[in-house]
């Protein structure tokens, strides 16, 4: 009789590759509207500019800590994971009671309605998937 297979898939397999490659897609836009923002009209909104080049890095960091699979890689992607949940509800929440802090939107604002809530949605994603591909320790039976 054939022994079942107690390992978990590694964060870079299966459907973690979507995964990755929507945080990747994620990073690019973030990158580029922060890049952009920043460079022609830092003046006119500094924070909310500042804030969607961090969505940014922490997209970057996710998506290189998810491709690790990798024990190192894993902690990295759950901390980003944690600290994108957090900005996003945050950023969100502040954007939406303090409206005049944010004269234009950052990638976290409205808790990610510019971007059709999928930044609220990924880092949930995200740690559902860690959770799904975490090896458990195998206590040996005596």
């Amino acid at each position: 009789m054939a022994e079942l297979s107690t390992a978990r898939p590694r964060t870079n397999a299966g459907p973690g590759r979507l995964l990755i490659a929507v945080y990747l897609l994620f990073a690019i836009a973030a990158s580029s509207r922060a890049a952009l923002q920043i460079t022609t009209r830092f003046d006119e909104a500094p924070l909310a500019y500042l804030l969607s080049a961090l969505a940014a890095m922490v997209y970057v960091v996710a998506a290189v800590g998810l491709a690790r699979a990798g024990h190192a890689g894993r902690r990295i992607a759950l901390a980003c994971c944690a600290l994108e949940l957090v900005g996003v509800v945050g950023v969100g929440a502040v954007s939406l009671a303090r409206p005049d802090l944010f004269p234009d939107e950052t990638v976290w604002s409205g808790f990610g309605s510019g971007y059709g809530y999928i930044p609220l949605v990924l880092p949930v994603l995200g740690l559902a998937w860690l959770r799904h591909t975490r090896r458990r320790a195998a206590a040996a039976p005596s």
